[in-house]
């Protein structure tokens, strides 16, 4: 049986969802799963770790308090840890943070490292990802270890699995690094969740007409708890910035629920939002090919379509 690391992103004690299903993949194979927890608040995360399937929570130390705005520090760190207790395998989100981190710890350990993986099979030694913008998928047969795998967000759904999850402390061995250091993380235009890890996002197309004309997507995403998104069309017009954008020359994204408002549907946005759970578009065109796409389409006027979910979904926020 294999020992599986999950590498824990928290903030303030809170354990951010999409790691939970990092953890319920590690639960696929029959082995221990260690949940790496290099958070200060570490003892606040203990209780949802136990329930999301961790045998052994390994909450880590170094000479440094906090190393979060230390990526060298956490990478090494992180590289001691797999190698103290002997892991077969690091899994991690494929986000933003996640792909930085895994990339210096595989970099660090020697390790093959593979990002934005879609499905692993453990007794196998193989790992799925998407090709050439989702065109393809392919599937690698790894040889050498620990792996180091960054799984694409919300491919995974979390699932409860209650475990003892022992608590084991871990003092790493790594010197203090100011080599590089991170002073601040500003929160983005759209105000909402980060479009690469969301849950439930709404896009729009060229058809929304303006940067001022977002902000009824904006106001949806709002009720919804949604991050907002847009086309290509819509980023090289100036409309949204290129941090929103989804698709093959975007962010690859894989909500629980995605609504594209005057979106056409070119292969090169589905490249990008074709793995979504559920795909709702909006489009006052019978012809968009978006309509062959998603699994619920209303023929329409987006900003009358929008602007109505907005009003329909508040009463239900306030609650």
């Amino acid at each position: 049986m294999a020992r599986i690391g999950v590498l824990i992103e928290a903030k303030g004690g809170e354990v951010k969802k999409t790691t939970l299903g990092a953890l319920a993949a590690a639960r696929r194979d029959p082995g221990e799963v260690y949940a790496l927890l290099p958070e200060p608040n570490a003892e606040a995360c203990h209780g949802v770790l136990r329930q999301y399937g961790a045998d052994r929570i390994v909450t880590i130390r170094t000479p440094e308090a906090d190393i979060s705005p230390f990526p060298d520090v956490q990478a090494a760190a992180l590289a001691a840890a797999i190698d103290r207790f002997q892991l077969d395998a690091l899994l991690g989100v494929s986000g933003q943070a996640g792909r930085d981190l895994l990339a210096r710890i595989a970099s660090i350990a020697g390790a093959p490292l593979v990002l934005d993986c879609l499905d692993i099979d453990f007794p196998s030694g193989t790992v799925r990802k998407s090709h050439f913008s989702g065109k393809t998928t392919a599937t690698l047969r790894l040889n050498g270890r620990p792996w180091i795998l960054g799984i694409r967000p919300n491919i995974f759904p979390e699932k409860i699995d209650p475990r003892h999850g022992d608590i084991v402390l871990y003092e790493a061995p790594v010197p203090t690094s100011k080599r590089l250091v991170i002073r601040e993380v500003k929160q983005g235009s759209s105000g909402g969740p980060d479009v690469s890890e969301a849950e439930i996002i709404i896009s729009g197309g060229r058809a929304v007409g303006s940067a001022e004309n977002f902000r009824i997507l904006k106001e949806c995403a709002s009720v919804l708890g949604a991050a907002v998104g847009a086309s290509r069309a819509a980023v090289d017009a100036g409309f949204a910035s290129h941090a929103l954008q989804v698709g093959q020359t975007g962010k690859t994204v894989s909500p629980r629920l995605y609504i594209a408002c005057g979106i056409s549907g070119s292969v090169q946005h589905f490249a990008g939002m074709k793995t979504a759970k559920v795909i709702v578009a909006v489009n006052n065109d019978l012809d968009a090919p978006i309509f062959q796409k998603c699994d619920y389409g209303l023929l329409g006027d987006l900003f009358e379509v929008v602007p109505a979910l907005t009003r329909a979904l508040a009463p239900a926020q306030a609650k």
